[in-house]
């Protein structure tokens, strides 16, 4: 049901994307990354936080972490992780799955300014084998998310 709500909701939204699957689990950020052939970061993980009494979708790049003051500062809360069981409740999609697209229900969607450095981005698309290739930007739009500022600064390579 969860990648089928992720093409209803493409195909209302974005008919031009493409869900790609794939024969192997691309639920981890490294699985995603070597099974279509680009960087950690630019899998956009999306992550299901409990923030006080609301549930919010977070994407970020799947080489990102949170940074707990950037996130305090800009919440005005901690950040909890849901568990599997309430990942599919609120989003339909298996944990390895979860994206912004197809939600049984309204959520507020975030977007960390870590996946605007890239040009394209791949979310998850609903199942432990499906991501999509969308541009950051209309990833935003399709979602109707905030952009944000609360991963970890990046180690600059020497």
């Amino acid at each position: 049901m969860s990648l089928q709500s992720v093409r209803t909701f493409l195909s209302q939204h974005a008919p031009d994307l493409e869900i790609l699957e794939k024969q192997t689990s691309t639920a981890t950020v490294a699985e995603a990354a070597d099974a279509h052939g680009v960087s950690p970061g630019q899998i956009a993980k999306t992550l299901s936080l409990w923030l006080k009494d609301e549930v919010i979708l977070l994407v970020l790049g799947g080489d990102a972490k949170i940074d707990n003051r950037k996130f305090k500062d800009q919440f005005k809360g901690k950040a909890k992780m849901l568990n599997a069981e309430e990942v599919v409740e609120w989003t339909s999609h298996p944990v390895g799955g979860v994206c912004p697209f197809g939600l049984p229900r309204e959520m507020k969607v975030f977007a960390d300014v870590t996946l605007k450095k890239f040009d394209v981005v791949l979310p998850a698309a609903g199942a432990t084998n499906a991501a999509l290739r969308i541009a950051p930007q209309r990833l935003i739009e399709l979602v109707r998310a905030e952009w944000v500022d609360v991963a970890q600064a990046q180690a600059l390579a020497v």
